[in-house]
């Protein structure tokens, strides 16, 4: 199935507050290993997951800015934190605070990255929502996807520069 064929359904999709989704992916983000809270609220099975990219529960809403962000971030071997719209099997959508950690080899490359998911705050994922619209809309404001993305990274690296914050700092001021 391709995700980017999915239809959304406006459904939100919840999880407790002591559920923790879990995903592994090799360097390139291809799961390698999701446990079953993830399975549960994404919808898929372990078979449709193992072996796909980690792109498989993007959410169009979410900014492409935001991603590039993250993989700029955890390739130099660092971790982050961010709120993330995932888009399950059916097309519903669930948010969470993630935090990406790249996992090491003993010399010191990495071998793959570990995600740990919590249920975010309703009032983070209400101010986030907002921002995520803007970098959206900026993305598409203009016909070339590369240019698009510039565009949104422009946006965000000026909010965090005037609030004087990294991503990770702004991620925890929501």
């Amino acid at each position: 199935m391709k995700q980017e064929n999915l239809h959304l359904t406006g459904v939100e999709r919840h999880f407790d507050d002591d559920e923790i989704i879990v995903s592994k992916t090799d360097p390139k983000g291809r799961i390698t290993y999701a446990n079953d809270v993830f399975l549960r609220i994404s919808g898929y099975s372990e078979n449709q997951l193992l072996g796909q990219p980690h792109s498989i529960i993007r959410h169009p809403h979410m900014p492409r800015c935001v991603f590039a962000l993250m993989w700029d971030t955890i390739v130099k071997g660092r971790e982050i934190f961010a709120y993330v719209i995932n888009r399950a099997a059916n097309g519903d959508h669930y948010w969470v605070l993630a935090n990406v950690t790249p996992t090491l080899n003993a010399d010191g490359t990495i071998r793959g990255y570990h995600s740990n998911r919590r249920k975010p705050r309703r009032e983070a994922i209400t101010a986030v929502s907002a921002l995520y619209v803007q970098l959206c809309q900026e993305e598409a404001a203009v016909q070339n996807r590369r240019d698009g993305m510039a565009l949104g990274t422009a946006s965000l690296t000026g909010l965090l520069s005037t609030q004087g914050v990294d991503y990770d700092q702004f991620v925890f001021t929501l």
